[in-house]
């Protein structure tokens, strides 16, 4: 089994400064998805599985979206603008997909032949700004072809775990909004799904534990 984690880290060029954002906004869910290296980090321990994890914020540039997509590098990102990435260039935008999208995905691109399925671990705030109210959802399982892995997980892990887990949400996977499950794991027929965690769930130790615990019990049953 794969592993691999879009949006891990925080980290941005030194010749991009802070993006003009302070500290707060950029370990905020809008700079990366808080708590899902942990967990990718322990699902990978548990199941001896590799992992691919990519180290530069996804305000830089977001490694889970396709060349097109108007947020693959954005300006504006819940509520709050990034002054480093207004009125970019074509050329700008390029070559940050050349140098740091690109390459992740060639990593995962030459590690996937052979394996027995691909997950994606993301996390999701519980609280956008302007929402009426927050996300009940704590779990959801992503896929859009009803592939064996995805139908496994909707099936065990609300068994497993206490709160709500919700197919297809609070997302789903379109093509003008993903690269990661369209591009490595639908066009090679690798089962697959990506997972969405509420950031909350997972904000320490015991919370990553448990979560891990849940999704390895689940992942290891579908691999035997």
């Amino acid at each position: 089994m794969l592993l691999s984690c879009e949006h891990a880290g925080t980290t941005i060029p030194r010749q991009l400064g802070n993006l003009g954002l302070a500290r707060e906004d950029l370990l905020d869910h809008i700079g990366w998805d808080p708590g899902a290296l942990e967990v990718t980090r322990a699902l990978s321990e548990k199941l001896g599985a590799t992992y691919v994890a990519q180290r530069y914020s996804r305000l830089v540039i977001d490694c889970n979206r396709p060349r097109n997509a108007p947020d693959l590098v954005p300006d504006r990102s819940d509520t709050r603008t990034v002054p480093g990435n207004a009125g970019l260039t074509d050329p700008d935008v390029t070559a940050r997909w050349d140098e740091i999208h690109q390459p992740f995905h060639a990593t995962l691109a030459a590690m996937v032949p052979g394996r027995s399925a691909l997950v994606s671990v993301h996390s999701f705030t519980p609280h956008r700004r302007g929402d009426a109210a927050p996300r009940r959802v704590e779990i959801g399982i992503l896929a859009r072809d009803d592939n064996p892995l995805f139908r496994h997980l909707m099936q065990r892990l609300p068994e497993l775990v206490d709160g709500p887990v919700d197919a297809n949400t609070p997302y789903d996977i379109d093509d003008a909004s993903d690269y990661t499950i369209p591009v490595h794991a639908e066009a090679n027929g690798v089962p697959h799904a990506l997972v969405e965690i509420r950031n909350d769930l997972i904000a320490d130790a015991s919370g990553v534990a448990r979560i891990c615990t849940a999704l390895a019990t689940a992942l290891k049953e579908f691999t035997r």
